[in-house]
């Protein structure tokens, strides 16, 4: 009898439903979390970016630097081009720059931490975090982002003020605001108000 009754109540849907579902849930759960290195995606397109970026960068310093050996520049508009042309590769090495932190961020925040880049950490005195790879939070990772990017910005801006005519009093207004802005914005990048020497 006692038999009977033990058979029952393991074909009980609620004893059953009560077995399985913790079954799935960690099924589930272990998925979920696999999952995240989908993540690598990302990672790996924007590493491939940097190299992009960096290749494309050399390139422009490269043929300014050619455009300076074949014939140097005489006039203050060759010089002025030539300049913004060495500019433009500092700005796509700096886009690089801002791929390559996207990617490190990335993956540490949703893959693993890179335990390459620790003991170096370690062994450096401790900084304990303070450098610019080293990406904590999805906040830390923005800021980081942005002050780089930023930093683009204002080299792009000094690119096209290079060139850019100053040939009557309208002009010379718009050249001293965009100056004036392009410090602001380094200042404010720097840490502006809060920021201690």
């Amino acid at each position: 009898m006692d038999a009977v009754r033990e058979a029952e109540a393991s074909l009980d849907p609620h004893r059953i439903q009560g077995r399985i579902r913790p079954r799935i849930e960690r099924s589930f759960e272990r998925w979920l979390w696999r999952f995240r290195l989908i993540a690598i995606v990302p990672v790996l397109m924007s590493l491939l970016s940097t190299a992009a970026a960096f290749v494309c960068g050399s390139r422009e310093i490269l043929h300014a630097l050619n455009l300076l050996l074949d014939n140097a520049p005489d006039d203050s508009k060759a010089i002025a081009k030539l300049l913004g042309t060495l500019v433009g590769g500092v700005d796509l090495y700096l886009i690089g720059i801002a791929l390559l932190i996207f990617g490190y961020g990335v993956y540490e925040l949703l893959i693993s931490d890179i335990e390459a880049a620790r003991p170096a950490e370690a062994g450096s005195g401790g900084s304990g975090g303070s450098g610019l790879l080293d990406i904590r939070s999805l906040d830390a990772l923005k800021e980081k982002l942005v002050k780089v990017i930023v930093v683009a910005l204002i080299v792009a801006a000094f690119k096209a003020m290079l060139v850019f005519p100053i040939d009557n009093t309208s002009n010379l207004l718009v050249f001293s605001g965009s100056v004036l802005l392009l410090a602001l914005s380094a200042w404010l990048v720097a840490g502006g108000p809060g920021h201690r020497h």
